[in-house]
């Protein structure tokens, strides 16, 4: 079993940076893929960003290349979401996910956060 808990979530303006940790219980955390969705209201939830178990292999969404960075620290056994460049349209409750291997989709991750509220203003 693996619990995730979302933090670094608040209020931000446009241009801003905010840094969402997510901490993971667990003696398999090392060994898995970690994954960051996020979901806006009134729509599906979507991919971010995601890493594998050894940091290696990093992938992002179109629309957060370039402003966001995923990282991870396996003796603290946590994962980081470095958003930077912020938009208003990156408002969303951000998840984290863990999963066998890294996905694109949520269907690969097995175990969820509860998520953090972003919210940016214009």
């Amino acid at each position: 079993q693996v619990q995730l808990v979302e933090s670094g979530g608040g209020l931000v303006q446009a241009g801003g940076s905010l840094r969402l940790s997510c901490a993971a219980s667990g003696r398999t955390f090392s060994r898995g893929a970690m994954g960051w969705f996020r979901q806006a209201p009134g729509k599906e939830r979507e991919f971010v960003a995601s890493i594998t178990w050894n940091g290696g292999t990093t992938s992002y969404a179109a629309s957060v290349k370039g402003r966001f960075t995923i990282s991870r620290d396996n003796a603290k056994n946590t994962v980081y979401l470095q958003m930077n460049s912020l938009k208003p349209e990156d408002t969303a409750l951000y998840y984290c996910a863990a999963g066998p291997s890294a996905s694109y989709y949520s269907y690969g991750y097995n175990y969820w956060g509860q998520g953090t509220q972003v919210t940016v203003s214009s």
